[in-house]
């Protein structure tokens, strides 16, 4: 047996039995602690969704995106409605509790532009949204009330050469700031992560025009990987993203990986971390445990296991 479906085997007795270690926390890997790694799923699930009537978000998009800050937690979310459109627009609920949201009003907060699959970083007092546009291209808006959005256009990527990015998708950004520079983790038609940075958010250059993260060899992420959140915890940055071990990307997971410098990435051995088509996960520390929002069409929730 392959050893990825053994450890993957290993976690879904977890999520049954309610097993609170994992099997690299017990080998001894301080790397991956089991409130990193070992979620128990919500049975109230899921938290939120489309309406499924005939309203601008009759569907929702991966991936949405929650920040928990002292008035409550702030989700972000991409609704469309086919059978007015193809058009993605940006909405907005919030939760005292993270569990039972309500939504801003009866329309969308942005629709100027194609707004999907979008993250959201506060610094100095300004939210930042990453998103893609339409055609799978990163673009950037900026708010300072969590409702009212700015759009900045398209991010300008350039290779190592000073060369711009080659033409095609480049989305799902991810961004983490480190010691003023920001870092975006992008994918290019889920083949794999590349990483770029910036110090003045007009310019993005390569660190180099190899993914930090490639999909496969590994089962489970053969077929496809995006990255969704890069977070620090203790000395390490981990990174959660979705990989898919179907052709036509039928199917994906959550997974986990480490890292050191942000560059150099190693896969948790016990991949996936959740299955059954809930991805695109963050996670949100409520004040007392790590939480695991997926936010695959629904968004599901799931408690870490480990102590904190």
């Amino acid at each position: 047996m392959h050893p990825a479906r053994f450890f993957s085997l290993i976690m879904l007795s977890c999520l049954v039995s309610g097993c609170s270690k994992t099997p690299a926390s017990t080998s001894g890997d301080l790397r991956f602690p089991a409130e990193l790694t070992t979620f128990s799923t919500y049975e109230g699930n899921p938290l939120f969704a489309g309406t499924g009537q005939d309203t601008w978000d009759h569907q929702i998009r991966e991936r949405g995106y929650i920040l928990r800050e002292e008035d409550g937690y702030h989700l972000w979310y991409t609704g469309y409605n086919t059978a007015r459109g193809s058009q993605m627009s940006l909405g907005y609920a919030t939760s005292t509790d993270g569990i039972v949201w309500t939504r801003y009003g009866d329309r969308p907060i942005f629709d100027r532009t194609w707004t999907e699959d979008m993250m959201v970083v506060k610094h100095d007092g300004t939210y930042y949204m990453f998103a893609e546009g339409e055609g799978d291209i990163a673009h950037m808006l900026t708010s300072t009330d969590k409702v009212t959005w700015t759009e900045h256009g398209s991010l300008k990527v350039f290779q190592t050469t000073g060369e711009p990015l080659s033409p095609g998708p480049y989305g799902t950004p991810t961004v983490y700031i480190k010691d003023g520079i920001w870092h975006l983790f992008y994918e290019r038609n889920d083949e794999g992560i590349w990483l770029a940075t910036s110090s003045d958010l007009e310019e993005w250059h390569n660190v180099q025009d190899t993914p930090v993260l490639k999909k496969g060899p590994e089962p489970y992420d053969m077929y496809g990987v995006a990255l969704n959140q890069v977070l620090k915890h203790g000395d390490f940055y981990y990174a959660y993203y979705h990989g898919t071990p179907t052709e036509d990307w039928s199917e994906w997971n959550m997974n986990v990986a480490v890292s050191e410098d942000l560059i150099t990435w190693e896969k948790y051995p016990g991949n996936p971390i959740v299955e059954e088509n809930k991805s695109s996960g963050i996670l949100v520390h409520d004040g007392t445990r790590y939480r695991l929002y997926t936010l695959h069409d629904r968004v599901d929730l799931h408690f870490s296991s480990g102590a904190d």
